[in-house]
């Protein structure tokens, strides 16, 4: 078997004698000797003929022997030279397996070729994985934690379509319910009330309509007891009743806490409920007084100590003022709301902004507890919050 490569063929002539068949020649490849013409007349084959000295490969007469060594040294004679002895049969040199090289080469390159197959398979996979980790933690994932917005700058337009599963500020599952933080009361979201989105998601955005309001699935507090309401707000009304956290579906509320126009003028209020009517002889109010309120965040904080019978405002941690609520005030029934109040049977004061850090205390905290309460930290655990940043 071959390689598929021809390769040149010479066969050499049988020697038809020792002499070159009676014509002077010497044995097969030595050259012509004179009188070399019998079998007896010279050596073996490969060996020259006796009567010519010296012979084909071997020194003439009178010529120095290169293979001669000093025999002092015991090496060995022209006659001890190492070579085939007379009569030897000739071996010829052993070919190569052609056809079992061709099939390892074959083999081989098989071999390499399912190697650099599953090579590039192995890069594809570690791609593709990479790019998915990378898109995962692009596009969901734990996102940043949503921070406060800068005082004075309009919130962004919302996005209802933002993932809810992750988001610390709502119900998993359940994008427009608003989970309680340190409660069970969560609040869901009206039709037209919007969580804000990117950095902003911990924000709920109100826009001044009947439909655009949220509802807690129970009351957050006795009324009929000490109490206090936290809400971060931020409008951009400029005149009318704003109602940011209110209690009551009934007749009435129970408090409210937002904003309203008073002697003339913008200030953020406080106000409670003593009597079921609603009527203004039954009615509690504190204001602030020359405060900005329009375009600008602030920390509302209204509390209610019931030995003494008295209601306090804060605004960003100072106090604004207070007044007495001799009657108490009045348990109406009905959840926590935000964005909205309930007026004489009807709802009323539909916010028009944003709010956040919306936190309700069972106990009227002090004026050193107030000024703790700053973003989502307080010095007092709240039975509930929500929205918290």
């Amino acid at each position: 078997m071959t390689d598929g490569t021809d390769r040149p063929n010479n066969p050499q002539p049988d020697p038809e004698n020792w002499s070159g068949g009676g014509n002077g020649s010497g044995g097969y490849g030595y050259p012509s000797a004179p009188g070399a013409g019998a079998p007896g007349a010279g050596g073996g084959y490969g060996y020259p003929q006796a009567p010519v000295p010296g012979g084909y490969g071997y020194p003439q007469p009178g010529q120095p022997n290169p293979y001669q060594q000093d025999p002092q040294d015991g090496s060995f004679t022209p006659e001890q030279q190492p070579g085939p002895q007379p009569g030897a049969a000739f071996t010829p040199t052993p070919q190569p397996d052609w056809q079992a090289l061709a099939d390892r080469s074959a083999s081989s390159r098989r071999t390499r070729r399912r190697l650099i197959v599953i090579g590039a398979a192995v890069a594809a996979c570690a791609v593709a994985a990479a790019a998915t980790l990378w898109l995962t933690n692009d596009s969901g994932g734990t996102g940043p934690k949503p921070g406060p917005v800068a005082e004075g700058s309009q919130s962004p337009s919302p996005s209802a379509s933002e993932p809810a599963w992750d988001d610390p500020h709502t119900v998993p599952g359940q994008a427009n319910l608003l989970r309680d933080r340190t409660g069970s009361t969560n609040i869901a979201l009206g039709p037209q009330a919007e969580q804000g989105s990117g950095t902003k998601r911990g924000e709920v955005h109100f826009k001044d309509n009947p439909n655009s309001y949220a509802q807690g699935a129970g009351q957050a507090v006795d009324t009929t007891k000490s109490f206090s309401v936290a809400a971060r707000v931020y409008t951009s009304a400029k005149s009318g009743t704003r109602i940011a956290v209110s209690q009551g579906d009934g007749v009435s509320y129970s408090f409210e806490l937002g904003h309203e126009a008073v002697n003339g003028k913008n200030a953020w209020i406080f106000r409670v409920q003593s009597g079921s009517g609603g009527a203004e002889a039954t009615t509690a109010q504190v204001a602030s007084d020359g405060l900005k309120t329009a375009s600008a965040w602030a920390m509302l904080t209204g509390t209610y100590d019931a030995t003494t019978k008295t209601i306090k405002l804060y605004v960003d941690g100072k106090q604004a003022g207070e007044v007495p609520v001799a009657a108490g005030i009045w348990a109406a029934p009905g959840p926590i709301q935000l964005g909205r109040a309930r007026h004489h049977d009807i709802w009323a004061g539909a916010w028009t902004g944003a709010m956040d850090n919306v936190r309700v205390w069972d106990s009227a905290l002090t004026a050193a507890q107030v000024a703790t309460v700053k973003g989502g930290k307080s010095e007092v655990k709240p039975t509930h919050s929500w929205l918290i940043s």
